[in-house]
């Protein structure tokens, strides 16, 4: 067991100020997201429920997304893209 002395102490961080900043989307995200600035966190989050509502995430794999009309121009015709890809694909639909 650790005492008391021992344990780390957080510091407090200070929030990084990309996440807080407004975006404005493009015209193919705002099909999807809303044509309003948003938050990157706020643009990440309409997204995955966009994703969910029309069961996009690919069955055998869930890292996976299957894309629909609206998505094939934000994944730069791809027809799937990984979780991990999708964030980098989006930061080109904002400005």
């Amino acid at each position: 067991m650790m005492k008391e002395s021992e344990k780390k102490v957080s510091k407090n961080r200070d929030p990084n100020l990309a996440f807080m900043k407004a975006m404005k989307t493009s015209e193919a995200l705002a099909n999807i997201v809303g044509s309003d600035h948003f938050l990157r966190t706020e643009i990440t989050k309409k997204l995955w429920d966009y994703i969910k509502k029309n069961n996009l995430q690919d069955a055998k794999n869930k890292r996976n997304i299957n894309a629909d009309e609206n998505l094939l121009a934000i994944f730069d015709g791809k027809n799937q893209v990984s979780m991990f890809v999708m964030p980098k694909l989006i930061n080109n639909h904002l400005s």
